[in-house]
């Protein structure tokens, strides 16, 4: 496979779903965006490749704060509290995974955060 058209396809792709996204739906694009990365993490670390896991893990991490900085934080709204607390977790456990080469805190944040997404498809469905 020609890994540079593929990833000038991905950019284009991309590029084409933020440009008239809503809110609801860019936290989905990095949400998708997160899930392809976690897949590649555990992957890198199913095959020891750890220098490839290193540069996936801090992807994944990029984009959990990218996730976190976006909310309103100053706010006393505990759904928001509560998803910086939960991104602040899946960054952790993914520094564990790391650290220990374990595949299972991957695991766990891949079905934290596609939980997370199903919810946030259900708010777009309700308010388009």
């Amino acid at each position: 496979m020609d890994h540079d058209a593929y990833r000038s396809y991905q950019a284009v792709n991309l590029s084409a779903q933020t440009v008239q996204a809503s809110p609801v739906q860019l936290v989905i694009v990095l949400m998708d965006g997160l899930l392809d990365e976690l897949a590649r993490a555990r992957a890198h670390i199913d095959g020891q490749r750890h220098e490839l896991k290193a540069r996936s893990l801090d992807k994944c991490t990029q984009i959990l704060w990218g996730l976190s900085s976006a909310l309103d934080t100053d706010s006393d709204n505990e759904v928001v509290q509560n998803l910086g607390r939960l991104y602040e977790h899946c960054a952790d456990r993914l520094t564990q995974a790391g650290i220990r080469l374990e595949v299972g805190p991957v695991d766990e944040v891949t079905q934290l955060i596609t939980t997370l997404r199903s919810g946030w498809q259900g708010v777009q469905a309700r308010h388009g």
